[in-house]
């Protein structure tokens, strides 16, 4: 039970007189009659003042206190059941960095929207609440239709710390949720680009304010052995050019005593980025920070060691000593690969045709030379930069699979659907490998087969992006990371959703951590903060529910209640008893 205007339970106060009323009489002067017989009901009580007696008509008093107190209900606003949840509220809050934002007097956006939200609910009236976070994927934050003191809680605890995104599709979620209440808040720190774009049942409230700001927004770190590379992109947001100091602190890492830190000094434009890339040695974790400003989160970076991971690579035995030594030369000064012992250790194995090598280089069968024209299939990753003019190629029979490379009836390089790789090439007759085209067709390999690798391919990202990620067959995934824990469903290469949150996601296969990648909380667009602004849009239409609270909308039965209780008592009063006296 819940009452919709509780100010009406005062009429319970008239049951005060009423009682009293049946309880005291008033003085009366005595009167001389001749004879009693004239009164109908002669009472033998001497009427004497003022004083509290036993009274003789209960039936007509509890009639009375009922019509008393269904009155009160009706007043009241009483609701029911389904009725006593008819306050709906449904609160939407951007979860944008940007709602991170601290204005000039050092309160975030999102600390104001959790007074507003508060105020909001008892303004409402709202006994259920729904809360949800806006982002690229939509979540709940407390409800359906929860406690407005556990909905509160929830948003007491939730970070603003998502990617920039449209809202329009948590509104419409929201809009479903409410029902036909039409009862949808939305906070945000920034006005709609258009006031039609707006949910005609959604209630706009934009509480930010434009200010400068310096922002990281990008940071990548590689390592080689012990150095460790630190590549920054800094931009800023405001008007001229500015100095800002980058501070960036190694940690110390395995067998270094002592970290390092380094500080630099870059101008920005007004509409520029700068960049800036450091070397540390024996580098743990690398700290970067700005000086403090509106958004410090987009300020704080912390890099974690990322290792190369060259590709291992074997050589198959049968390969002719022309391919043999063409190979060794590209596998010497090639960064990216390390010699491997062979077998099933070995990532990429390069080997003679008949073998299940997964790339075979070499001719089998009468050799056929071309000069060109040269076909190749477009826009396969497998040839990119990859020039064939001026090249003298020698061929045997077709190798099996798809054509990537013709001249004529003859296939060149093929690839079966398992992805295997054939280079119908007798290097002995040939002259691609002294040319361009060959070291940059065997990088591609490399590269194709690092992309077949399993877990991340890239360590670190920023906020918004695609979580890549290369899994194998027969195997369960997992995607742990900060409020998620999610399986990954696929095999090869498989992109990811953009995660809600920044922070580290784990790849694990039954249980087992594979990779890990870092998400930081940089977004170039939510560092933007000169875009940002306060307003208040109403909403444009609202349920049945928003209308004044008269009696059109109460519930009926108190006065159905009331107007039996008085017709009751009308009868009751009205009869007359017996007549007694006389004889």
């Amino acid at each position: 039970m819940s009452f919709g205007f509780p100010w009406g339970l005062l009429a319970l106060g008239a049951l005060v007189p009423l009682v009293a009323a049946y309880f005291l009489r008033r003085r009366q002067k005595p009167v001389v009659v001749s004879a009693l017989f004239l009164w109908r009901r002669p009472s033998p009580r001497a009427e004497a003042g003022p004083r509290f007696e036993r009274f003789t008509r209960e039936a007509s008093l509890l009639l009375e206190a009922l019509a008393v107190v269904a009155a009160a209900l009706f007043l009241a606003d009483v609701r029911w059941g389904d009725s006593a949840r008819a306050r709906h509220l449904v609160l939407v809050v951007d979860g944008s960095l940007s709602m991170s934002a601290r204005g000039p007097d050092g309160v975030t956006v999102l600390e104001q929207v959790r007074r507003e939200a508060a105020k909001r609910v008892a303004s409402e009236a709202a006994t259920r609440v729904t809360v949800l976070a806006s982002g690229g994927a939509p979540r709940m934050l407390a409800g359906p239709e929860a406690e407005p003191s556990r909905a509160l809680a929830a948003l007491e605890s939730f970070q603003a710390l998502g990617a920039d995104h449209d809202p329009m599709p948590t509104l419409i979620w929201a809009q479903e949720l409410a029902g036909a209440e039409r009862r949808v808040a939305f906070f945000t720190d920034v006005p709609p680009e258009s006031e039609a774009l707006v949910p005609a049942s959604v209630r706009w409230t934009a509480l930010g304010t434009a200010r400068p700001n310096v922002a990281l927004v990008s940071a990548q770190r590689r390592d080689e052995g012990s150095t460790a590379t630190v590549t920054l992109r800094v931009a800023g947001f405001g008007d001229g050019l500015e100095d800002v100091e980058v501070r960036v602190r190694a940690l110390p890492g395995p067998g270094a005593k002592e970290g390092t830190e380094k500080v630099e000094r870059v101008r920005l434009p007004g509409e520029g980025t700068a960049t800036l890339r450091l070397t540390f040695q024996g580098a743990g974790d690398v700290e970067v920070s700005l000086p403090d400003d509106a958004l410090l989160e987009d300020g704080r970076v912390r890099l974690p060691p990322a290792p190369a991971r060259p590709i291992a690579v074997a050589l198959a035995a049968g390969l002719g000593r022309t391919e043999q030594a063409a190979l060794e030369r590209f596998l010497a000064v090639s960064p990216e690969v390390a010699r491997g012992a062979g077998g099933s250790e070995a990532e990429l194995l390069l080997g003679p045709p008949g073998t299940d090598a997964r790339v075979t280089v070499g001719a089998g069968g009468k050799p056929r030379t071309f000069l060109g024209p040269f076909f190749s299939e477009k826009g396969h990753p497998l040839l990119d930069d990859v020039q064939l003019s001026g090249v003298r190629w020698t061929a045997g029979d077709n190798p099996p699979g798809k054509p990537l490379v013709s001249a004529g009836d003859a296939v060149l390089v093929s690839e079966e659907e398992g992805g295997r790789i054939h280079l119908n090439v007798d290097l002995a007759r040939s002259n691609v490998q002294r040319v361009s085209a060959w070291p940059v067709l065997l990088s591609n390999v490399v590269r194709q087969a690092r992309r077949a690798r399993e877990g991340f391919p890239r360590r670190q990202l920023l906020l918004g992006e695609p979580l890549p990620v290369v899994t194998l067959s027969g195997a369960r995934y997992t995607l742990v990371g900060p409020g998620t824990r999610r399986p990954v469903f696929g095999a090869g290469e498989v992109s990811l959703s953009p995660p809600s949150e920044p922070g580290t996601y784990v790849l694990e296969r039954d249980g087992d951590a594979v990779d890990a990648a870092q998400v930081l909380a940089l977004d170039a667009r939510e560092s933007d903060l000169r875009g940002r602004g306060s307003v208040d849009l109403p909403a444009r239409e609202t349920g049945t529910d928003d209308a004044p609270s008269d009696g059109a909308g109460r519930a009926r039965w108190p006065l159905v209640l009331l107007l039996a209780a008085l017709l009751a008592d009308f009868y009751l009063t009205r009869r007359e008893p017996a007549n007694t006296g006389g004889r």
